[in-house]
């Protein structure tokens, strides 16, 4: 019950794809593989960052504070203002210089020392604690905090690079731990937005 238009039929169909398999085709170029070319260019482009990389959960983050790059040729930094940045800058103190302050972490329950070169994000990374974060230059708001002292809460901690809290948020305690420098003991609410 075979037919033998169906036999003869398979049969050239078969004989056509394997010609076709084993033909050299049309031979088009591959264009050039650009993807190494394409993260150097990415990789120039994207500034340097000082923060830690582990445990760093933001997507993306990091970026250079607002301002840092003036008038010059691009990625040069304007005569003195490198100078100006590093004193401005808390975490650039020796450790043995650095004086030590108590800060109470309300809702972790303890009371630790924090040194005025370490932020208030680093300590409490450093106890172990799961701290909110994802910039960490002080350009969102994911690692706020209250300062339940009362008053602003720059009479407690140096903001190096904070661009998110207007001054009544500072003037009603809130804080960004990441980049947030003690400067007097206090008492700190994690996880607290204004």
């Amino acid at each position: 019950m075979v037919s033998t238009l169906g036999i003869a039929l398979g049969a050239t169909l078969t004989l056509v794809v394997v010609a076709l398999h084993f033909s050299k085709g049309t031979e088009a170029a591959i264009p050039d593989d650009i993807s190494q070319e394409v993260l150097e260019q990415r990789a120039a482009s994207v500034p340097e960052t000082d923060f830690p990389e582990p445990m760093n959960r933001s997507i993306g983050g990091g970026g250079v504070a607002a301002g840092a790059v003036e008038a010059g040729a691009e990625g040069e930094l304007a005569e003195g203002a490198e100078e100006e940045a590093a004193d401005d800058d808390p975490s650039a103190i020796p450790d043995d210089e650095a004086a030590t302050f108590e800060v109470e972490y309300v809702k972790e329950g303890a009371t630790i020392e924090v040194k005025e070169n370490e932020t208030l994000l680093e300590a409490g990374e450093d106890e172990g604690w799961d701290m909110p974060y994802a910039c960490r230059e002080g350009q969102c708001v994911s690692c706020a905090g209250h300062i339940t002292n009362g008053g602003n809460s720059e009479d407690y901690v140096k903001h190096h690079t904070q661009s998110m809290l207007g001054e009544e948020e500072l003037d009603e305690g809130y804080t960004l731990t990441c980049v947030a420098y003690p400067t007097s003991d206090l008492s700190l609410e994690t996880r607290e937005t204004p």
